[in-house]
Formats: structure tokens, C-alpha cells, sequence
């Protein structure tokens, strides 16, 4: 059941306030095509504002900056709790606005929650590693390290995990005591302007977080070269990816980017046909099919090509698209009708090509309006094939058979990317071989997609680097400063002393 979509304006220095050019930017629900609500279009004259409010804010002695990892982590388990509290709305809410279906926003809003209360406990446990000595060779010398916050971090996000993505990097850059500016994707921003109410209701000190939504060209672009940000943390596609890291290094300013992919599954003869054939379905048409990291590159042993892809068809077949409130839905509409229109692009070229559709691949008969795509299958793929070698993102799994281990290995290192890759296979020691030989920042093993707020996160090669989530998720937004003082009493004596001549 659909709910009203609250007014907010941009949340900047603790409080609503009305983009200066008063722009706003239609909300809409995907999986019906109609305008839900407006956001505010923030412009650089209000990225001006919220760096100076986040400036003040991380100046020397203010009481968010200089304050304990604990005095931090009281607000951020407040905002966990408030999460939890409003997890029916916001779950509600994200439906709404990214298509998703509803049992996966409430689990996406549930890891929010998780998040913050994990980086909390980190915010804790960083006051007892200040000062930390460091074993010296020298005796006269003492040695430690404080880890200080960065300042002001520009924090950009994408729309298909809309709360979640902004949360695995304001939580940790909360947490190390940075503050920060979050630019949420123009096309699902919902929740993350309810994420700015949330922390004006636990309180959580002016220009900590500010929130502005609006587009890359006029809000996110502006925010990425501002001479006062610190650093930038964004996930997004690599061409935006490029162009970020294009403007961070004229200041010499450190990004974080977690891109695009085009993962794989190698499945090998020895599995259980339906384990392997539904992480197969959910490694590539979880979230709509709309996740870097999914593995839509299955690659999969000539010996049971036939059968497992008979099973894998008859999983894909019943995964119910609906619209995101019906009950058992388990794949929404993609996000906007450009993505809509960009999927069945790549499947028409792919068909081009010289491609087979095995199942899926066009709007379900009985959807009439919405951006709704059936989760596709294609074969008869080459490696040369733009459906092999570009990102979809869409619910659109390929398909190539190898004969060997190594020929395994070679199809699924032979792309660009190296964000995610997955081994499916009942003999643990070849997954371990292959596992290694993986070119990739992520591997599962026996399963696809699963992610923990404990665990590291990110890819290699144009995938990205650096590392989210995790104890590194924090450490993207601190400062490490050595500290070493002369102990002795003695005169170090290098020079020949004035007072001897």
C-alpha cells in the first residue's frame, strides 16, 4: 500500500531550507509511471552553503570533531533506533520510488539500521586505539599514532539502494568525526531526506550531515571540485567515476569509487543443479538486476550446459514481477523509463549479434504501465559481444560454456572490471584454486551477492579502489598522524655544541 510522499526542502546546517534557485525535480514511481511527490534541486550556490556549514563544524575545538568516539556513537545508535522505528515508512517509501519490491526495502532498512549501529560501536572502539604506541628502535624515542577525522567529506550516492549506499558511507565518516555533505541520486532520494529528519530528531549537532538532492550536473559536479571538501566517496558509474576522480585530482583531493561491473558465475559439473540455479537467479536479478555487483556473466561446464540451464529457466520463470507492494513479489520495475528503454537496447543488439533469448526480455503482458522487464537469459554469447562485455544493469544474465578450469578462469578474468566474481562448486579446493585466481575485490563461494556490514567492500581494476564497510569503511575518513617525541634527557649531539667552542 502506497503512502504519501513528504515536502522536504535541502537539509543543510541542521535545518530544511528551500534551494536557492527554488528549483524542485519530479518524483517518479516507477512501477506506475506517475508523479508521487518533488525534490529539491540543489545548484552550487547551495553546495556553497552546506560546505560552510560542515566547515565550521570539523574547525579546530568544535564539540562534533575533537569530541570521543563514544560522544559520536550515542547519536549514531540514536539514529539506528529512529531507523527502526520508521522501518515500515521508509520501507514503504524506497518501494515507491526505486521499484524495488517491498521485501527487500525492509531488509535494505533493517542493514541501515544494522550499519549505524556497527559503526558505532567502532566510533567506541577508535577512542582506545589513540595513542597507540609504536615500538621504536631507537630508546630515546617515543612513537604514536592519532587518527584524526579527515573534515568535510562529499559523500555521493546511487538510487538503487538508496538509504543503504548513503548509509555505508555517512555512518563510518560520522563515526571517525568528519562531517558530511551526502548527494543522493536525483532519481531515488526519498529516504535520504527523511534520513536528515531523522538526525533533527535525535538531535544530532548543526552541519554533521547535509543532505542535498538535485542533479549530477548542478549539485554533484560542483560538490566534487569545491576547494573546501576534504575528500569524495562515490558510487556510480564509471564514466561519472572518471569524471569525479578527473576534478579530485586538480586539488590533489583523495576519492573512494566504487563502480560499475560485469561479474561473473563459474559453475562448475559437480553441483546440485537447483542450489546453483537459484544463486544463479539471485546473484543476477536480486534488486531488479539493478546492482554492480551481480553476476550476470554465468559461465558454466559443457557437461551439464543442457540441464542446468533447463533447471535455471524453470527458476527464472517463477520469479513473480509484480508491482514492489504485491505480495511475493520478487522482481519491481527498473528505475525510469531511460533505463527501461537502455536494457532492451542491449537485448534488441545482443539479438543483433547474433544472441538467442532463451526466456524473458520483455514486458510481462499483464503490467501495461510501469518499467517493468522479465528477467532475461541469453545465449549463444562471444566474448566480443557488447552483452558480455558492458554493465546492464538490468535484469539480464548471459550465458558461455567452458571445458576446463583454466579456460574458466580466463573467461571470467577477460573483462574490464573486477568488482564481484562467484564459484559454484561441490569441491572446495578447486574453489579455493579459482577463488585466488579471480581478478576481482569480491568473491563468493557457493552462494552470490550475500553482504555484511563486517566485510570489506569493493573492486579492482575499473571497477574502482578503496575499500567500504568494514573496519576500512572507517578508516576511508580519518587522518593518520604520527607522533614522535625525544625522550631523553641527554642532548642529541649531532652538531658540536656553541658552548664548547
Amino acid at each position: 500500500m502506497a503512502i504519501p510522499v513528504p515536502t522536504r526542502q535541502l537539509f543543510i546546517d541542521g535545518d530544511w531550507r528551500q534551494p536557492i534557485k527554488n528549483n524542485r525535480i519530479p518524483v517518479i514511481n516507477p512501477a506506475t509511471e506517475e508523479t508521487i511527490g518533488h525534490i529539491p534541486a540543489a545548484t552550487a550556490e547551495d553546495v556553497e552553503l552546506a560546505v560552510r556549514a560542515a566547515r565550521r563544524v570539523v574547525n579546530r575545538g568544535h564539540d562534533w570533531a575533537s569530541a570521543s568516539g563514544a560522544h559520536r556513537a550515542k547519536y549514531l545508535r540514536a539514529i539506528a533506533a529512529k531507523v527502526t522505528e520508521r522501518k515500515d515508512e521508509l520501507a514503504r517509501l524506497e518501494a515507491m520510488d526505486s521499484g524495488k519490491p517491498l521485501d527487500e526495502t525492509a531488509w535494505d532498512i533493517d542493514d541501515v539500521a544494522a550499519c549505524f549501529e556497527y559503526y558505532a560501536g567502532l566510533a567506541e572502539a577508535l577512542d582506545a586505539k589513540q595513542k597507540a604506541p609504536i615500538a621504536l628502535p631507537m630508546e630515546q624515542f617515543k612513537s604514536h599514532v592519532l587518527k584524526e577525522p579527515l573534515g568535510v567529506v562529499g559523500l555521493i550516492t546511487p538510487w538503487n539502494y538508496p538509504l543503504l549506499m548513503a548509509t555505508w558511507k555517512v555512518a563510518p565518516s560520522l563515526a571517525a568525526g568528519c562531517a558530511a555533505i551526502l548527494k543522493p541520486s536525483e532519481l531515488a532520494s526519498l529516504t535520504c531526506l527523511e534520513l536528515g529528519q531523522i538526525c533533527k530528531d535525535v538531535g544530532l549537532p548543526a552541519g554533521v550531515l547535509n543532505i542535498l538532492t538535485g542533479l549530477g550536473t548542478e549539485a554533484g559536479a560542483p560538490l566534487a571540485s569545491h576547494p573546501d571538501v576534504d575528500k569524495i566517496a562515490f558510487t556510480g558509474s564509471t564514466v561519472t567515476g572518471s569524471k569525479i576522480m578527473s576534478s579530485a585530482s586538480q586539488l590533489v583531493k583523495p576519492v573512494t569509487l566504487e563502480l560499475g561491473g560485469k561479474s561473473p558465475i563459474v559453475v562448475f559439473e559437480d553441483v546440485d543443479l537447483d542450489k546453483a540455479a537459484e544463486w544463479t537467479a539471485f546473484g543476477c536479478f536480486w534488486t531488479n538486476g539493478q546492482i554492480c555487483s551481480a553476476t550476470s556473466r554465468l559461465i558454466v561446464h559443457e557437461n551439464i550446459a543442457d540441464a542446468f540451464l533447463d533447471r535455471l529457466v524453470k527458476w527464472v520463470k517463477n520469479i513473480k514481477v509484480a508491482d514492489p507492494f504485491e505480495e511475493g513479489c520478487r522482481l519491481g520495475a527498473v528505475i525510469s523509463q531511460g533505463q527501461y528503454e537502455k536494457v532492451l537496447k542491449f537485448i534488441d543488439t545482443a539479438k543483433s549479434e547474433g544472441a538467442t533469448v532463451l526466456c524473458g526480455g520483455s514486458r510481462p503482458e499483464r503490467l501495461k504501465k510501469g518499467y517493468y522487464i522479465e528477467p532475461a537469459i541469453i545465449t549463444d554469447v562471444t566474448p566480443s559481444m557488447q552483452i558480455w562485455r558492458e554493465e546492464v544493469f538490468g535484469p539480464v544474465l548471459c550465458v558461455k560454456t567452458f571445458s576446463s578450469e583454466a579456460e574458466a578462469i580466463e573467461l571470467a578474468n577477460d573483462t574490464h572490471y573486477g568488482l564481484g566474481a562467484a564459484v559454484i562448486s561441490n569441491d572446495l579446493e578447486r574453489c579455493e584454486r579459482v577463488t585466488k585466481a579471480f581478478r576481482a575485490g569480491i568473491v563468493w563461494v557457493n552462494c552470490s551477492q550475500p553482504c555484511f556490514c563486517q566485510a570489506p567492500w569493493g573492486g579492482t581494476k575499473r571497477s574502482g579502489f578503496g575499500r567500504e564497510l568494514g573496519e576500512w569503511g572507517i578508516e576511508n575518513y580519518l587522518n593518520i598522524k604520527q607522533v614522535t617525541q625525544y625522550t631523553s634527557n641527554d642532548p642529541w649531539g649531532w652538531y658540536q655544541s656553541p658552548s664548547k667552542l
